[in-house]
């Protein structure tokens, strides 16, 4: 885990009332070097993102599914990394539910 962004609190102290939000950054510094290897520009997409918010009560948590990025650099050729992270940020949000 890189950051959590306590989104709720952020926008609290600019005067914005929300539910709670948060955004966690994590990052495998292994995966994140060989993809960054093959395409520089895949750090637009970096770290990956899991984010617990309230809504009408209910907490839910979502992610980013780290096997788009594949999709969106094809020509990049991460297709096996991308979804091997995948299944590690999938496994992270079951064990969260």
């Amino acid at each position: 885990m890189l950051h959590v962004h306590d989104v709720k609190e952020t926008l609290a102290g600019k005067g914005f009332d929300r539910e709670p939000l948060k955004i966690i950054e994590i990052c495998n510094p292994m995966y994140a070097s060989e993809v960054l290897k093959a395409d520089v520009k895949i750090s637009l997409m970096l770290p990956c993102r899991i984010v617990v918010y309230v809504e009408d009560g209910r907490t839910f948590i979502s992610a980013l599914r780290p096997k788009v990025i594949s999709e969106f650099y094809p020509e990049a050729k991460i297709k096996e990394t991308a979804e091997e992270v995948d299944r590690m940020v999938l496994s992270i949000v079951d064990e969260c539910r």
